[in-house]
């Protein structure tokens, strides 16, 4: 598609700066529009500096003028032969000055590219638009200007190039034919080489022109260099350590690589350019020639930059991670890690050419009884397009393996920090050749630091410190980060635990649940912005008791019971005791929220709104349950099922709205899994459903906010009838045994321990006595209920055959 055939399909913006554009004096656009494909044809840059060729396309222009004339006298178009007739009287103002006209002509074709690269550039940005954060699209803009004007300036100087060659061409042939010719007098020698001398200076010029031109676009190339690589690669660097550890920062390369294979390409046309000029200067040279003086130190530019551009495309785009790993980062020796290099500098003529090698740091840092390792596996890969999504070049390593060395010591130089296994971090390095049109460098590509460890157990430990370090390190090849260990400020922290049920769950916690957390940190604050958590606070490794195992085991909890019940905001989740008093009071009579336990490791509460003897809302509070309850009955079916024993009457479910007014079957009706009819289990038997049963206290009952219930061992089946004797509904009643609570170190307040009692039974409740429900209610302080842990079913008679 020609030039004009594309401004001709622009958006009404562009049309209108088309039009403005060709209000000027110089050239109609009835000429432009009707000469097109010649006038794009022609070598104007030439003629705006060549007389003669001025000439001929000056009388060229005339002649088609003359057919555009023709044309319209035959289809009868009265208007524009009148047009045509007088742009061409215009032109004959031209006549003596061709070159001018030339000048005018190639100054319409630029502006007309820079519409067209403005229009391109912002229908480029407006696709990024969908795509990027609206802060990011304005550097997006800088650096697209910047690449379209690189590339119009390659272009630019590819043509030049092209007319200074045609020049030389030209100098050379009169040259080597005034050579030939003899000397007819003085007067004729004179002319002659006073021609030549001409021709001379006008090459020189056009040479100093060229190499002129070269210096600007280096200096946009090294401008656009130091934002890619100083600014873009970093922000990337940044936002994939982020992403590693939960963010929802997008770490994707491809526009990246769109701008590094950009400046390459250009670079190494710079460097063609080059060549080429010292071509030309071994054909024809002269004594001053600029060429000679000024091409070595514009390859040395070209080349320092080439290397500079290429060592920093060589980059990790997937960190190494384990397939059951918590998260990347962490790998365990003798188990298979995966890790992805991508080159930026995307030329497909090297698919397959490029060798990338990985290994261990050679040189350990000067840390007592730091750790070395060997690579195993395929350590050797080539760069190859097939393996990406995206179609770069890539070498992805699926089977690699660590093993430790044995040490025989510190030896020298090694210092009295000693750090833990899970503080202890480690890079993977890779290493390649960059071999292209006789241009070579070595590329070196390092990984994030990684922890490893040896043992399972150490997996929660090494986790926190991966998340600490790429939350606070500004220096992804730090490896004696724990030995100076930062602390972390609240925003930034607050950040990190977000992430993690973000990258989990899809939701993360609102303000309200982070409040909560840092009430819990730091006590009462006006501003939590100020406040900091030290390393030792979040996690020290073997202390069971800190911030990072609780809320961990909270993660674990609802990622693997909860998942559905949290992403739909049914939990509240992170609410202190005396929040959750103060929202429940104010409402009816079975209104219920549900929490985290901050006394139970990985542990789920509900409280509820009762009326006392006084008619005042009186909080209860169940007993956290946890992952060995929830891995045998559904948390929504605890809910649904849950019953209080009042004396003799019939248990009831006390909880009938979720916080703040949705009934609680419209809040989980959607997750109740009982089937009935054909697909009922119990077709053949008397249905029968397990219920939670408390007895409620009928002593005066204490505040039960002051601290979590005790978490019960489970429950232990008693033996009972099986086969037919469950056909004719005989009740199967289940008994708990208790477990003293110790408190938790964490707490600000101290828990008081407390004993209490669940009792499951069939439908018949009645046919439990007093005795079994109330033989210990004496000794209850408070109204209670303990976790579930019912074991596996275990096979008996022929229930279920």
């Amino acid at each position: 598609m020609s030039q004009w055939e594309r401004l001709m399909l622009l958006s009404t913006g562009y049309i209108q700066q088309l039009h403005d554009l060709y209000d000027r004096d110089g050239l109609p656009m009835d000429v432009r529009h009707h000469l097109s494909a010649w006038i794009e044809k022609q070598d104007w840059a030439r003629a705006a500096q060549d007389h003669e060729h001025a000439v001929v396309l000056f009388q060229v222009l005339l002649e088609n003028l003359d057919i555009q004339h023709s044309r319209f006298v035959q289809e009868e178009s009265f208007l524009q032969q009148h047009n045509i007739r007088r742009y061409k009287q215009n032109f004959q103002m031209y006549q003596d000055e061709p070159c001018s006209l030339a000048e005018t002509i190639l100054w319409f074709l630029v502006q007309e590219k820079k519409i067209l690269s403005s229009a391109d550039l912002d229908e480029q940005v407006r696709q990024l638009q969908v795509e990027q954060e609206p802060m990011e699209t304005s550097c997006q803009q800088e650096l697209e200007r910047k690449m379209a004007s690189l590339r119009n300036d390659v272009q630019y100087l590819e043509n030049e190039i092209s007319n200074l060659e045609e020049q030389q061409d030209e100098f050379d042939f009169k040259f080597q034919t005034s050579k030939m010719e003899a000397a007819v007098d003085e007067a004729s020698t004179k002319k002659r080489n006073q021609i030549l001398q001409s021709l001379v200076n006008k090459l020189n010029e056009s040479r100093k022109s060229s190499l002129k031109n070269l210096t600007k676009l280096l200096g946009r190339a090294e401008d656009l260099i130091n934002l890619l690589v100083n600014r873009e690669l970093v922000d990337w660097q940044r936002r994939q350590q982020k992403a590693c550890i939960g963010a929802p920062d997008n770490a994707c390369l491809d526009q990246l690589e769109k701008w590094f294979t950009c400046v390459a390409v250009c670079l190494f046309q710079v460097r063609e350019f080059l060549n080429k000029l010292e071509e030309l200067v071994g054909k024809v040279s002269y004594e001053n020639d600029p060429v000679k003086a000024q091409r070595p130190h514009l390859l040395r530019s070209t080349d320092g930059l080439l290397e500079e551009l290429l060592k920093s495309s060589f980059v990790v785009e997937t960190q190494p991670s384990m397939p059951q790993g918590k998260g990347p980062l962490v790998l365990r020796t003798n188990t298979q890690f995966s890790v992805k290099t991508r080159l930026l500098v995307k030329f497909p003529e090297l698919n397959h050419c490029m060798k990338v090698e990985v290994s261990m740091i050679r040189e350990a840092p000067h840390i007592k009884g730091y750790r070395r390792f060997n690579v195993l596996g395929t350590k050797t890969k080539a760069l190859n397009m097939a393996e990406s999504h995206s179609g770069g070049m890539v070498a992805d390593f699926r089977h690699l393996t660590l093993k430790e060395q044995k040490s025989g010591g510190g030896g020298k130089g090694v210092s009295d920090i000693s750090l833990s296994v899970t503080e202890e971090l480690h890079i993977i390095h890779f290493n390649t050749v960059f071999e292209h049109k006789g241009f070579s460098v070595e590329l070196q590509a390092s990984s994030l630091p990684v922890v490893i460890i040896s043992n399972s157990s150490q997996q929660q430990s090494a986790w926190a410190s991966v998340l600490w370090f790429n939350m606070l390190s500004q220096d992804p090849k730090d490896v004696k980060f724990f030995a100076n260990v930062p602390a972390a400020p609240w925003p930034q922290f607050a950040d990190m635990l977000s992430w993690q049920f973000l990258s989990a769950t899809k939701r993360g916690l609102d303000d309200a649940q982070l409040g909560m957390i840092a009430h819990k940190l730091f006590g009462k604050q006006q501003n939590y912005d100020i406040c900091k958590v030290p390393w030792s606070r979040f996690t020290k490794e073997n202390s069971p008791e800190t911030f990072w195992v609780w809320f961990d085991g909270i993660l674990v909890m609802v990622k693997t019971y909860l998942e559905d019940l949290w992403r739909e905001d049914r939990i509240m989740g992170f609410v202190s005791r005396g929040k959750e008093k103060s929202l429940l009071k104010k409402m009816m009579r079975g209104t219920f929220l549900l929490r985290f336990s901050e006394s139970i490791i990985g542990g789920i509460t509900f409280s509820w709104v009762e009326i006392n003897s006084t008619d005042e809302p009186d909080i209860k509070t169940v007993q956290p349950f946890t992952k060995a309850d929830l891995s045998q009955i559904p948390f929504h079916e605890i809910i649904r099922n849950f019953k209080i024993l009042e004396a003799d009457n019939i248990p009831e479910n006390p909880l009938r709205y979720l916080y703040p007014n949705i009934p609680k079957d419209e809040a989980f009706g959607k997750y109740y899994s009982e089937k009935c009819g054909d697909d009922s289990p119990y077709i053949k038997y008397i249905k029968t459903k397990l219920v939670f049963v408390s007895k409620e206290n009928t002593l005066e009952a204490r505040s039960p906010m002051s601290c979590d219930m005790t978490q019960g061992e489970g429950l232990e089946p008693i033996s009972g009838p099986c086969g037919e004797a469950a056909e004719q509904g005989v009740d199967l009643p289940l008994q708990s045994r208790m477990e003293t609570f110790h408190h938790d170190p964490m707490l600000s307040d101290i828990a008081e321990h407390q004993d209490n009692e669940l009792l499951m039974f069939l439908n018949d409740p009645n046919s439990f006595s007093d005795s079994d429900f109330l033989q210990h209610e004496a000794l209850l302080p408070d109204f209670t209920l303990p976790g579930l842990n019912l074991p596996p079913p275990q096979p008996c008679g022929g229930i279920f055959q």
